[in-house]
């Protein structure tokens, strides 16, 4: 099985080596995609480029996190790797957890994941340091996908991820931001793809020196608007589709 880390970043120059230097402890291989950083991004990762550590995927204009996944997964596919593990450049997400989460792979194929699988990262969204804006939106998030798929899933909002690369949902989003990584688990979830988790660690710094691109009157705003979308189509697709694959497999089993 072929593993790359898939890094999206924003505006994270003061952290995004360190976590750079953490996985390729791991002798993990590493896509970065700059996502228009206006910071020192470029100038301090350039050792790690002319090193041919890792592999840059960099434009001079902010598109979102939704736009900088796509380009990181296509860039993965076109390398030939299989599974993209994703995980912020903040420093909240610990690198150390990614062995813990390629060993939740299911290893044999078999009727409850040949549609491939995602392992989710779940934070304990009560830990000490964990945002209140964060939690509520979480929690809100969990909601909508229990109605949107039938599935409960703890963690929707963790970008600690690793993506069956030949399982991908069509990478034409409705959103393009931080909702989109909502989206992407609610459409896999509509494809019969596997969602495993996996309890991870997290590390909330002090608020003065987090960087966090989260606006919670914006982003909660069109996080509701892609839960009614998603919503509907959950009605006219999602679940006919999750339907007809269910008796599929019931008339294969008879």
């Amino acid at each position: 099985m072929k593993f790359c880390v898939l890094i999206p970043t924003y505006n994270n120059d003061a952290t995004l080596c360190n976590v750079i230097n953490q996985i390729l402890s791991l002798s993990l291989p590493i896509i970065v995609v700059n996502d228009g950083s206006t910071d020192d991004t470029l100038s301090r990762i350039s050792t790690f480029v002319n090193n041919n550590e890792i592999h840059l995927v960099s434009y001079p204009k902010n598109r979102g996190k939704g736009h900088a996944l796509c380009r990181g997964f296509k860039c993965a596919q076109h390398l030939g790797y299989q599974y993209a593990i994703t995980l912020d450049a903040d420093g909240q997400h610990l690198p150390k957890d990614i062995p813990t989460l390629m060993q939740a792979l299911p290893n044999q194929p078999n009727m409850s994941n040949r549609h491939g699988a995602m392992i989710v990262g779940c934070r304990d969204l009560y830990a000490d340091g964990m945002p209140r804006k964060n939690t509520f939106a979480n929690r809100f998030s969990n909601f909508w996908f229990t109605i949107q798929t039938g599935r409960i899933l703890s963690d929707t909002q963790s970008g600690f991820r690793i993506y069956d690369l030949n399982h991908l949902p069509s990478l034409l989003l409705i959103t393009h931001r931080y909702e989109s990584e909502l989206e992407l688990l609610v459409f896999s979830a509509w494809r019969g793809v596997q969602l495993v988790p996996v309890p991870v660690n997290v590390y909330y710094p002090p608020a003065e020196e987090r960087v966090s691109h989260f606006r919670p009157g914006i982003d909660f705003f069109r996080i509701s608007v892609l839960n009614t979308i998603l919503c509907f189509l959950s009605v006219c697709y999602g679940y006919p589709r999750m339907g007809l694959r269910w008796l599929i497999n019931k008339t294969s089993t008879l």
